[in-house]
């Protein structure tokens, strides 16, 4: 049986409300009454009932991350920072992915509606979110993602700038034929492109089209899914399939873990990067600079972003009526050897 309250008091020789105060602070108790408390808090080992605390004062201390997918370098380091930042702030965090289904992130958020948390933090698949088309019973949300609902606080990066900051990159340094790797898979259902691919891909096209260099359809290489072993074997069949058609210039991997995959591909296959073909990827996670070649690559402040996602949520927690914010991460262009010299 879990000790309770009333266990540590009658261990302690003190009263209920005395037990109450050392373990949530904010009231001064004697030393020596806290000594003979935590001793037997300590004896008993005591773990707070987070539950039934909630159920009296409407907080669970816990919130919920969903995200769409756990396995990736960015997604290992985005969710290490709200961990961090979210114990700064006296909440634990709940980690769940909805594997880029809209069918499970409808299940989550339904979830969400019935599970006892503060607030939840979400990554959604698609750009219209239909799943929050109504926030009614949900608690409080940000997403973190671009979307196309206005009533919902949102943290990003602006995929389509960057990308088509991305792609002007390399056509400055004279790429023509350029790969855009990770874009949507056009015979695919609507309801499956995720709204990072759909915008990665209209920054991308928006650069070719303004700098006069026509749309090549062959030229989007479309994945099943975003790791690296994914787009290593989805490159490596396009590359077949491109027979006497020469390779590309570039390749705009749309992660830093597509990117990895494509080096991959072309160092087996004695393809010099940049010599041959430029690569530049985004996220810029920790193993970016590591790469053979170091990763050219689109950075953005993770701390930063997980940060403003919970700042938006202690103020919805706090005014659930308050008009909804938007928050957008400054990006940048890192320059390392993956990219040929202009």
């Amino acid at each position: 049986m879990r000790a309770t309250v009333r266990d540590v008091a009658a261990l302690a020789g003190v009263s209920p409300k005395t037990v109450s105060n050392v373990i949530n602070g904010g009231v001064v108790v004697r030393p020596d009454t806290r000594e003979r408390v935590e001793q037997a808090l300590e004896q008993l080992d005591y773990v707070p009932n987070l539950s039934a605390r909630g159920l009296r004062n409407g907080r669970s201390g816990a919130i919920a991350l969903t995200l769409p997918e756990m396995s990736s370098a960015y997604s290992a380091e985005l969710a290490r920072w709200f961990v961090e930042l979210a114990r700064d702030r006296d909440w634990v965090v709940q980690l769940d992915q909805t594997a880029n289904d809209p069918e499970r992130e409808r299940q989550l958020v339904s979830r969400a509606r019935a599970h006892l948390v503060d607030g939840l933090i979400l990554n959604p698949v698609s750009l219209s979110a239909s799943v929050l088309a109504s926030t009614a019973g949900l608690p409080p949300t940000v997403v973190i993602g671009e979307v196309e609902p206005e009533h919902v606080d949102q943290v990003h990066v602006d995929s389509r700038a960057a990308a088509h900051e991305v792609t002007t990159f390399l056509l400055d340094r004279g790429h023509r034929r350029i790969a855009a790797v990770g874009a949507p898979d056009l015979t695919a259902d609507r309801t499956r492109i995720t709204a990072t691919s759909e915008l990665r891909v209209l920054g991308y096209e928006t650069a070719l089209r303004a700098a006069g260099v026509p749309l090549d359809p062959a030229l989007r290489v479309p994945l099943p899914g975003w790791s690296t072993a994914d787009a290593a074997s989805a490159f490596a069949s396009w590359l077949d399939a491109l027979g006497d058609e020469p390779l590309p210039d570039a390749v705009f991997a749309f992660t830093d873990s597509i990117a990895f995959g494509v080096l991959h591909v072309l160092a087996a296959r004695g393809i010099r990067v940049p010599e041959q073909v430029s690569v530049i990827g985004f996220d810029d996670v920790d193993g970016a600079a590591y790469a053979i070649p170091a990763l050219t690559t689109v950075s953005f402040d993770r701390r930063a972003f997980a940060d403003a996602a919970l700042d938006l949520l202690t103020a919805r927690i706090a005014d659930r009526d308050a008009p909804a914010s938007t928050v957008v991460i400054p990006h940048r262009i890192v320059e390392r050897a993956s990219v040929a010299p202009r």
